[in-house]
Protein backbone atom coordinates (compact mmCIF):
# COMPACT_ATOMS: atom_id res chain seq x y z
CA UNK A 1 0.00 0.00 0.00
CA UNK A 2 1.36 3.58 -0.63
CA UNK A 3 1.97 6.09 1.88
CA UNK A 4 -0.26 8.88 0.08
CA UNK A 5 -3.33 5.84 0.23
CA UNK A 6 -2.67 6.14 4.12
CA UNK A 7 -2.49 9.23 5.35
CA UNK A 8 -5.19 10.42 2.36
CA UNK A 9 -7.29 8.31 4.42
CA UNK A 10 -5.92 10.28 7.68
CA UNK A 11 -6.78 13.61 6.18
CA UNK A 12 -10.17 12.59 4.96
CA UNK A 13 -11.12 12.67 8.69
CA UNK A 14 -8.51 15.14 10.03
CA UNK A 15 -7.61 17.53 6.93
CA UNK A 16 -4.66 19.14 7.03
CA UNK A 17 -6.14 23.26 6.82
CA UNK A 18 -7.93 22.10 10.32
CA UNK A 19 -4.68 22.51 12.19
CA UNK A 20 -3.67 25.60 14.29
CA UNK A 21 -0.96 28.23 12.69
CA UNK A 22 1.88 27.10 14.72
CA UNK A 23 1.64 23.23 13.56
CA UNK A 24 3.14 21.15 11.30
CA UNK A 25 0.97 18.06 10.45
CA UNK A 26 1.57 16.13 7.44
CA UNK A 27 4.04 14.24 6.11
CA UNK A 28 7.28 15.59 7.46
CA UNK A 29 9.83 12.87 5.86
CA UNK A 30 9.20 10.91 2.70
CA UNK A 31 8.31 10.03 -0.42
CA UNK A 32 3.95 9.88 -0.48
CA UNK A 33 4.10 7.58 -3.69
CA UNK A 34 6.16 5.01 -1.77
CA UNK A 35 4.86 1.47 -0.32
CA UNK A 36 4.95 0.12 3.07
CA UNK A 37 3.92 -3.44 4.22
CA UNK A 38 2.98 -1.78 7.81
CA UNK A 39 2.80 1.35 9.96
CA UNK A 40 3.60 1.90 13.21
CA UNK A 41 1.15 4.39 15.51
CA UNK A 42 3.02 6.54 18.56
CA UNK A 43 2.63 9.64 20.29
CA UNK A 44 6.10 11.03 19.76
CA UNK A 45 9.17 9.83 17.41
CA UNK A 46 12.23 9.31 19.59
CA UNK A 47 15.25 6.35 18.74
CA UNK A 48 13.03 3.86 20.17
CA UNK A 49 10.24 4.05 18.18
CA UNK A 50 12.64 4.32 15.22
CA UNK A 51 14.26 1.04 16.32
CA UNK A 52 10.77 -0.58 16.86
CA UNK A 53 9.72 0.53 13.06
CA UNK A 54 12.55 -0.65 11.99
CA UNK A 55 11.89 -4.17 13.83
CA UNK A 56 8.81 -4.75 12.62
CA UNK A 57 9.38 -3.23 8.71
CA UNK A 58 7.27 -0.42 9.00
CA UNK A 59 8.00 1.96 6.38
CA UNK A 60 5.56 4.36 7.56
CA UNK A 61 5.71 5.68 11.41
CA UNK A 62 2.28 8.08 12.24
CA UNK A 63 2.61 9.89 15.93
CA UNK A 64 0.39 12.70 17.18
CA UNK A 65 3.37 15.21 17.44
CA UNK A 66 5.39 16.21 14.69
CA UNK A 67 9.06 15.86 14.58
CA UNK A 68 9.65 18.94 13.04
CA UNK A 69 8.23 21.63 14.53
CA UNK A 70 10.53 24.66 13.38
CA UNK A 71 12.57 25.47 10.78
CA UNK A 72 16.04 23.24 10.54
CA UNK A 73 18.85 24.92 8.99
CA UNK A 74 21.03 22.11 9.36
CA UNK A 75 21.06 18.57 9.10
CA UNK A 76 24.41 16.89 10.92
CA UNK A 77 23.17 15.08 14.26
CA UNK A 78 24.05 17.81 16.78
CA UNK A 79 20.65 17.48 18.20
CA UNK A 80 18.07 15.32 19.12
CA UNK A 81 15.68 16.15 16.02
CA UNK A 82 18.64 16.40 13.28
CA UNK A 83 19.52 12.83 14.92
CA UNK A 84 15.86 11.08 14.52
CA UNK A 85 15.80 13.00 10.95
CA UNK A 86 18.86 10.93 9.70
CA UNK A 87 18.00 8.32 11.53
CA UNK A 88 14.20 8.08 9.30
CA UNK A 89 16.10 8.98 6.31
CA UNK A 90 18.67 6.25 6.12
CA UNK A 91 16.69 3.70 7.15
CA UNK A 92 13.84 4.96 4.40
CA UNK A 93 10.97 5.73 6.74
CA UNK A 94 8.82 8.10 6.39
CA UNK A 95 7.22 10.07 9.23
CA UNK A 96 3.92 11.43 9.51
CA UNK A 97 1.95 13.59 12.19
CA UNK A 98 -1.71 14.11 12.75
CA UNK A 99 -1.36 16.28 15.47
CA UNK A 100 -3.98 19.90 15.93
CA UNK A 101 -5.88 19.01 12.63
CA UNK A 102 -6.64 15.73 14.63
CA UNK A 103 -7.37 17.67 17.82
CA UNK A 104 -10.01 20.03 16.48
CA UNK A 105 -11.80 17.19 15.16
CA UNK A 106 -15.62 16.01 17.54
CA UNK A 107 -14.19 12.40 17.22
CA UNK A 108 -11.08 13.16 17.40
CA UNK A 109 -8.38 13.00 20.31
CA UNK A 110 -10.42 14.14 23.61
CA UNK A 111 -13.49 12.18 22.08
CA UNK A 112 -11.59 9.03 23.73
CA UNK A 113 -10.85 10.31 27.08
CA UNK A 114 -14.39 11.23 26.94
CA UNK A 115 -15.70 8.06 26.02
CA UNK A 116 -13.71 6.06 29.09
CA UNK A 117 -15.03 8.79 31.11
CA UNK A 118 -18.19 8.36 30.86
CA UNK A 119 -19.31 11.62 29.39
CA UNK A 120 -22.66 12.39 27.40
CA UNK A 121 -24.08 15.23 24.98
CA UNK A 122 -20.58 15.89 23.73
CA UNK A 123 -20.31 19.40 22.33
CA UNK A 124 -16.76 21.27 21.24
CA UNK A 125 -16.02 23.53 23.61
CA UNK A 126 -14.70 26.52 21.28
CA UNK A 127 -16.01 25.78 17.75
CA UNK A 128 -14.20 27.46 15.37
CA UNK A 129 -15.24 30.31 12.67
CA UNK A 130 -13.93 30.92 9.02
CA UNK A 131 -14.62 27.19 8.55
CA UNK A 132 -17.97 27.33 6.98
CA UNK A 133 -19.46 28.83 3.29
CA UNK A 134 -22.56 28.47 1.62
CA UNK A 135 -22.79 27.95 -1.98
CA UNK A 136 -25.86 29.10 -4.35
CA UNK A 137 -26.39 27.65 -7.62
CA UNK A 138 -28.89 27.68 -10.09
CA UNK A 139 -30.35 25.05 -12.32
CA UNK A 140 -33.06 23.25 -14.53
CA UNK A 141 -36.07 21.94 -12.77
CA UNK A 142 -35.01 18.68 -14.50
CA UNK A 143 -31.65 17.98 -12.89
CA UNK A 144 -31.91 19.65 -9.57
CA UNK A 145 -32.37 16.45 -7.70
CA UNK A 146 -29.51 15.03 -9.54
CA UNK A 147 -27.21 18.16 -8.41
CA UNK A 148 -28.64 18.00 -4.76
CA UNK A 149 -27.87 14.79 -4.57
CA UNK A 150 -23.75 14.92 -6.29
CA UNK A 151 -23.29 18.30 -3.31
CA UNK A 152 -24.55 15.90 -0.88
CA UNK A 153 -22.77 13.31 -1.47
CA UNK A 154 -19.60 14.90 -1.38
CA UNK A 155 -20.11 17.10 1.83
CA UNK A 156 -22.27 19.23 1.75
CA UNK A 157 -25.58 20.45 3.29
CA UNK A 158 -24.84 18.49 6.87
CA UNK A 159 -25.32 21.10 9.87
CA UNK A 160 -25.07 19.04 13.30
CA UNK A 161 -26.73 15.84 13.29
CA UNK A 162 -28.96 16.64 10.21
CA UNK A 163 -27.38 15.68 6.24
CA UNK A 164 -28.89 16.67 3.08
CA UNK A 165 -29.59 20.04 4.21
CA UNK A 166 -30.65 23.13 1.64
CA UNK A 167 -32.90 25.45 0.47
CA UNK A 168 -34.52 25.36 -2.54
CA UNK A 169 -36.17 28.80 -4.34
CA UNK A 170 -37.84 27.89 -7.52
CA UNK A 171 -37.91 31.19 -10.41
CA UNK A 172 -37.19 31.61 -14.03
CA UNK A 173 -33.21 32.72 -15.74
CA UNK A 174 -32.47 34.29 -18.45
CA UNK A 175 -29.49 33.85 -20.88
CA UNK A 176 -28.27 34.02 -24.07
CA UNK A 177 -26.26 31.48 -25.85
CA UNK A 178 -23.61 33.30 -28.07
CA UNK A 179 -22.07 32.04 -31.83
CA UNK A 180 -19.25 29.51 -30.09
CA UNK A 181 -21.70 28.54 -27.22
CA UNK A 182 -22.99 25.08 -26.51
CA UNK A 183 -26.45 25.17 -25.15
CA UNK A 184 -28.10 22.49 -23.03
CA UNK A 185 -31.35 24.71 -23.78
CA UNK A 186 -32.23 27.72 -26.15
CA UNK A 187 -30.81 28.66 -29.11
CA UNK A 188 -27.75 30.47 -30.27
CA UNK A 189 -28.02 34.65 -30.16
CA UNK A 190 -31.61 34.17 -28.94
CA UNK A 191 -32.87 35.05 -25.16
CA UNK A 192 -33.66 32.21 -23.29
CA UNK A 193 -35.98 32.08 -20.33
CA UNK A 194 -35.87 28.86 -18.34
CA UNK A 195 -37.72 27.60 -14.96
CA UNK A 196 -34.98 26.95 -12.74
CA UNK A 197 -34.06 26.24 -8.85
CA UNK A 198 -32.11 28.59 -6.74
CA UNK A 199 -30.49 25.98 -4.40
CA UNK A 200 -28.86 26.80 -1.19
CA UNK A 201 -26.14 24.79 1.00
CA UNK A 202 -23.88 24.58 3.43
CA UNK A 203 -20.76 22.70 3.22
CA UNK A 204 -17.11 23.24 5.30
CA UNK A 205 -14.53 25.58 3.10
CA UNK A 206 -12.01 22.49 3.31
CA UNK A 207 -14.34 20.18 1.38
CA UNK A 208 -14.64 22.98 -1.57
CA UNK A 209 -12.22 20.95 -4.34
CA UNK A 210 -14.45 18.44 -4.44
CA UNK A 211 -17.62 19.94 -3.92
CA UNK A 212 -17.05 22.11 -7.00
CA UNK A 213 -16.21 19.34 -8.58
CA UNK A 214 -19.58 17.72 -8.06
CA UNK A 215 -21.34 20.68 -8.99
CA UNK A 216 -19.57 20.92 -12.78
CA UNK A 217 -19.72 17.29 -13.23
CA UNK A 218 -23.60 17.13 -11.97
CA UNK A 219 -25.10 20.08 -13.37
CA UNK A 220 -25.67 20.16 -17.26
CA UNK A 221 -25.49 23.83 -18.21
CA UNK A 222 -22.14 24.26 -20.39
CA UNK A 223 -21.28 27.44 -18.13
CA UNK A 224 -22.55 27.33 -14.07
CA UNK A 225 -23.81 30.05 -12.12
CA UNK A 226 -22.85 29.43 -8.93
CA UNK A 227 -21.47 31.97 -5.74
CA UNK A 228 -19.59 30.92 -3.01
CA UNK A 229 -20.37 33.00 0.24
CA UNK A 230 -17.84 33.07 3.70
CA UNK A 231 -19.89 32.38 6.96
CA UNK A 232 -19.39 33.75 10.27
CA UNK A 233 -21.43 30.46 11.74
CA UNK A 234 -19.39 28.42 13.93
CA UNK A 235 -18.68 25.60 13.30
CA UNK A 236 -20.21 23.03 15.82
CA UNK A 237 -18.36 19.62 14.82
CA UNK A 238 -14.87 21.78 14.45
CA UNK A 239 -12.83 23.52 17.53
CA UNK A 240 -10.96 22.96 20.16
CA UNK A 241 -11.47 20.79 23.54
CA UNK A 242 -14.75 19.25 24.27
CA UNK A 243 -17.47 19.82 27.22
CA UNK A 244 -20.25 16.59 28.05
CA UNK A 245 -21.85 15.57 31.39
CA UNK A 246 -21.61 12.57 33.51
CA UNK A 247 -24.78 10.08 33.52
CA UNK A 248 -24.57 11.31 37.66
CA UNK A 249 -23.13 13.96 39.84
CA UNK A 250 -20.27 12.41 41.29
CA UNK A 251 -18.15 13.27 44.25
CA UNK A 252 -14.80 15.68 42.87
CA UNK A 253 -13.01 13.43 45.25
CA UNK A 254 -13.85 10.29 43.70
CA UNK A 255 -13.93 11.80 39.63
CA UNK A 256 -10.56 12.94 40.42
CA UNK A 257 -8.80 9.24 41.89
CA UNK A 258 -11.41 7.93 38.47
CA UNK A 259 -9.62 10.07 36.25
CA UNK A 260 -6.32 9.86 37.86
CA UNK A 261 -6.92 5.84 37.29
CA UNK A 262 -8.07 6.09 33.92
CA UNK A 263 -5.21 8.25 32.67
CA UNK A 264 -2.88 5.92 34.34
CA UNK A 265 -0.94 9.41 35.63
CA UNK A 266 1.22 10.01 38.84
CA UNK A 267 -0.10 12.64 39.79
CA UNK A 268 -2.81 15.53 39.36
CA UNK A 269 -1.90 18.85 40.02
CA UNK A 270 -5.48 20.76 40.86
CA UNK A 271 -7.45 23.72 41.85
CA UNK A 272 -9.27 24.21 44.94
CA UNK A 273 -11.96 21.31 45.34
CA UNK A 274 -14.93 24.18 45.33
CA UNK A 275 -18.08 22.27 44.53
CA UNK A 276 -18.37 18.96 46.39
CA UNK A 277 -20.64 17.34 43.50
CA UNK A 278 -19.42 17.82 39.74
CA UNK A 279 -21.41 16.99 36.19
CA UNK A 280 -20.21 19.04 33.80
CA UNK A 281 -16.80 18.26 31.88
CA UNK A 282 -14.31 20.06 29.85
CA UNK A 283 -11.49 18.31 28.70
CA UNK A 284 -8.60 19.37 26.47
CA UNK A 285 -5.55 17.04 25.38
CA UNK A 286 -1.98 18.62 25.79
CA UNK A 287 -1.87 22.10 26.71
CA UNK A 288 -5.37 23.42 26.87
CA UNK A 289 -5.19 26.19 29.53
CA UNK A 290 -6.35 29.08 26.69
CA UNK A 291 -9.87 27.49 26.70
CA UNK A 292 -9.80 28.34 30.98
CA UNK A 293 -12.44 31.32 30.71
CA UNK A 294 -14.39 29.08 27.20
CA UNK A 295 -14.71 26.28 30.17
CA UNK A 296 -16.09 29.05 32.81
CA UNK A 297 -18.41 30.69 30.26
CA UNK A 298 -19.92 26.95 29.46
CA UNK A 299 -20.64 26.19 33.14
CA UNK A 300 -18.22 23.42 33.20
CA UNK A 301 -17.66 22.29 36.82
CA UNK A 302 -13.77 21.03 36.69
CA UNK A 303 -11.37 21.36 33.46
CA UNK A 304 -9.20 18.82 32.65
CA UNK A 305 -6.24 19.11 30.38
CA UNK A 306 -2.16 19.32 30.85
CA UNK A 307 0.96 21.74 31.12
CA UNK A 308 -1.62 24.34 33.41
CA UNK A 309 1.33 26.82 34.22
CA UNK A 310 1.56 28.27 38.10
CA UNK A 311 -0.59 31.64 37.57
CA UNK A 312 -2.87 29.88 34.82
CA UNK A 313 -4.29 28.30 37.61
CA UNK A 314 -5.38 31.65 39.22
CA UNK A 315 -7.58 31.71 36.75
CA UNK A 316 -10.38 29.46 37.73
CA UNK A 317 -10.90 32.38 40.19
CA UNK A 318 -13.28 30.00 42.73
CA UNK A 319 -15.35 29.19 39.78
CA UNK A 320 -14.36 26.31 38.27
CA UNK A 321 -12.07 23.35 39.09
CA UNK A 322 -9.20 22.90 37.47
CA UNK A 323 -7.07 19.90 37.33
CA UNK A 324 -3.63 18.69 35.05
CA UNK A 325 -2.94 15.06 34.18
CA UNK A 326 -0.08 16.16 32.15
CA UNK A 327 0.81 16.20 28.18
CA UNK A 328 0.85 13.23 27.74
CA UNK A 329 -1.63 11.64 29.87
CA UNK A 330 -4.03 13.51 28.45
CA UNK A 331 -3.29 12.53 24.59
CA UNK A 332 -1.90 9.05 24.98
CA UNK A 333 -5.05 7.22 23.25
CA UNK A 334 -4.16 8.94 20.16
CA UNK A 335 -2.80 5.57 19.34
CA UNK A 336 -5.62 3.81 20.18
CA UNK A 337 -8.02 6.12 17.39
CA UNK A 338 -5.34 6.62 14.86
CA UNK A 339 -5.14 2.62 14.90
CA UNK A 340 -8.51 2.05 15.13
CA UNK A 341 -9.55 3.93 12.15
CA UNK A 342 -6.75 2.81 9.98
CA UNK A 343 -8.15 -0.84 11.03
CA UNK A 344 -11.60 -0.40 10.60
CA UNK A 345 -10.30 1.18 6.84
CA UNK A 346 -7.60 -1.70 5.77
CA UNK A 347 -8.44 -4.54 7.81
CA UNK A 348 -5.48 -6.62 6.08
CA UNK A 349 -3.08 -4.04 6.50
CA UNK A 350 -0.49 -4.78 9.15
CA UNK A 351 -1.27 -1.52 11.91
CA UNK A 352 1.11 -1.70 15.03
CA UNK A 353 0.62 0.22 17.91
CA UNK A 354 4.06 1.36 19.29
CA UNK A 355 4.87 -0.05 22.75
CA UNK A 356 7.68 2.84 23.82
CA UNK A 357 6.28 5.05 26.30
CA UNK A 358 7.62 8.52 25.14
CA UNK A 359 6.62 10.32 28.55
CA UNK A 360 9.91 12.17 29.07
CA UNK A 361 8.46 13.42 32.50
CA UNK A 362 8.97 10.70 35.80
CA UNK A 363 7.63 11.47 39.18
CA UNK A 364 9.11 9.99 42.57
CA UNK A 365 6.33 8.64 44.63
Amino acid sequence: MTIREITEYIESIAPLSLQESYDNAGLIIGDKNAETNGVLVCIDITEEVLNEAIEKKCKLVISHHPLIFKGVKKINGKNFVEKLIIKAIKNDIAIYAAHTNLDNIINGVNSIIAEKLGLKNIKILSPKNDILKKLITFCPLSHADIVRKALFDNGAGSIGNYDSCSYNTEGKGTFRALDNANPFVGKLNELHYEEEIRIEIIYPSYKESKILEALFASHPYEEVAYDLIPLQNKSLDIGSGIIGELENEERAEDFLLRLKDITQTECIRHTKIIKNKIKKIAFCGGSGSFLINDSIAAGADIMVTGDIKYHDFFEADNKIILADIGHYESEQYTKDLLSALLIKKFPTFAVFISDINTNPIFYIK
